[in-house]
């Protein structure tokens, strides 16, 4: 999954426009001067970002900026910035108005854009050490109406009992008053829960969303390296692939005792799958490779935020993952101002590129100018 960034001066940007006949307009309105910031200047952030306070630089600036694709960035930022609550946001009204203009902005139109009206704050951690992303997809899994033999693990809906429930094993044991609303193998519904929805096949040829509805408010704790620890995979062989196949080869009580060590259980609803994008906490439907989830405690769903994570060491692994991304979406596991889980898109292969995500993270806050 998962599942970029902007910022100068309005006189700039006309002249551009004016240099440029058969570029679309971009919508003009009065800003005071006061709000526009010099690249250099410090701007406020929220209080629980952590450490120094440091200073914006221009998009330029940014590793990587001069190969994004520019114009899938800026619709990234048309369609996520919608989710933004503030009841004033002209810039991503500019841009949503720039983007739906004819006969459209061009790649270069759109980095012109971007830098005209975003400056970029790095993100840090306390410590100063580097954040770490991950991935997540839409998975796609077979599903039964009623058990048998493979498919024994139910869906549970939301259980009349919740604040009574326990951890994962008591849940197995029975102690939720939930309905099954289909079954799935083990190792399926383990991986249905860490992604937080999924679609269902049955074999009469009936697909349905399994979306998250609940959970046992129960820590998450990853079982990748208890996993490595007790020699089951090598170090570097924890990917969500390995973990997986792991499972399915130990389903039973191996399976189990191992799956138990995330005490985290999450119930869910089910309605007919739609064929669409899934939607995230901000409740937009998530782009791929464009969208993360983060901590809302330090993001603000519609956000946009430029990553650079390189030098990831599992098996499987993509060098480096580098763009402007939007904050969407939240997820048990995200915690911390430099922690991003990116939405790579749906089904098996995006499953498996997800898997093999775990890269030292850098951050930056884009933040309009004006």
């Amino acid at each position: 999954m998962s599942r970029f960034p902007s910022g100068i001066l309005i006189a700039a940007l006309t002249l551009f426009v004016a240099a440029c006949a058969s570029s679309p307009k971009v919508p003009q309105y009065p800003y005071p001067p006061q709000t526009v910031p010099p690249v250099t200047s410090p701007p406020v952030l929220p209080p629980d970002t952590g450490g120094p306070q440091p200073y914006s630089i221009a998009l330029s600036a940014l590793p990587g900026w001069s190969n994004e694709d520019h114009l899938s960035a800026l619709r990234a930022y048309g369609e996520g910035c919608r989710a933004l609550r503030s009841t004033v946001n002209l810039t991503c009204q500019v841009a949503r108005e720039f983007l739906n203009s004819r006969p459209g902005p061009s790649p270069s139109d759109a980095r012109a854009f971007l830098e005209e009206r975003f400056v970029a704050v790095e993100a840090r951690k306390e410590d100063g050490t580097a954040g770490m992303l991950t991935a997540y997809f839409a998975p796609e899994y077979q599903a039964r109406s009623t058990p048998d033999a493979e498919f024994d693990a139910p869906v549970l809906s939301r259980p009349d009992n919740l604040a009574d429930v326990g951890d994962r094993a008591a849940i197995e044991a029975g102690s939720a008053r939930s309905t099954a609303l289909a079954w799935m193998r083990a190792e399926d519904l383990f991986f249905l829960q860490i992604q937080g929805s999924g679609n269902l096949t049955f074999p009469d040829g009936r697909r349905m969303r399994a979306a998250y509805a609940a959970d046992n408010g129960q820590r998450f704790v990853g079982i990748a390296r208890p996993m490595a620890e007790r020699g089951l995979l090598p170090q570097n062989g924890t990917s969500g692939d390995a973990i997986r196949n792991w499972l399915a080869t130990h389903r039973g009580p191996q399976a189990r005792e191992v799956m138990n060590l995330n005490p985290r259980y999450i119930f869910f609803t089910m309605t007919p799958d739609n064929g669409r994008e899934a939607v995230g906490a901000a409740a937009i439907p998530l782009p791929a490779r464009r969208s993360i989830a983060v901590d809302p405690s330090h993001w603000t769903y519609g956000e946009a935020v430029w990553i650079e994570a390189d030098g990831g060491n599992l098996v499987g692994a993509l060098a480096s993952y580098r763009g402007l991304v939007m904050a969407l979406d939240t997820g048990s596991a995200i915690r911390g101002p430099v922690r991003a889980d990116l939405y790579i898109g749906t089904g098996d292969a995006a499953g498996r590129e997800a898997g093999a995500v775990r890269h030292p993270l850098r951050m930056w806050r884009l933040i309009p100018r004006y």
